[in-house]
């Protein structure tokens, strides 16, 4: 079984960053694929970025490419989410998620384990 914490989020002001960190429990996270998803009021839960076990691929989704980065130290147990040039619609809570999965990385049914999530606010 793999626990995850996140944490990292606040509150920025609009072209700010925020670096995510997604901390696991055990041994086992390096066997996992990675993901972050977010969820604004009222709006469904959406994908943000993923990677695979052993770091050598990433995915994003559209809108944040070229603005979110994506890493993972497995020697820490630890998925990182840097987070720049934010925008108000980058506000939610940013969950973590990790799985043993290989495909279909946009889709959260695909993850077995979830963290409890981090608050994300960008506003001026």
């Amino acid at each position: 079984q793999v626990q995850l914490v996140e944490s990292g989020g606040g509150l920025v002001q609009p072209g700010g960053s925020l670096r995510l960190s997604c901390a696991a429990s055990g041994r086992t996270f390096s066997t996992y694929g990675v993901g972050w998803f977010r969820q604004a009021p009222g709006k469904e839960r959406e994908f943000v970025a993923a990677i695979s076990r052993f770091g050598t691929s990433t995915y994003y989704a559209a809108s944040m490419k070229s603005r979110f980065t994506i890493s993972r130290d497995n020697a820490k147990n630890t998925v990182y989410l840097q987070m720049n040039s934010l925008k108000p619609e980058d506000t939610a809570v940013y969950y973590c998620a990790a799985g043993p999965v290989y495909k279909r990385y946009t889709d959260p049914l695909v993850y077995d384990f979830w963290g409890q999530g981090t608050q994300v606010t960008v506003s001026s």
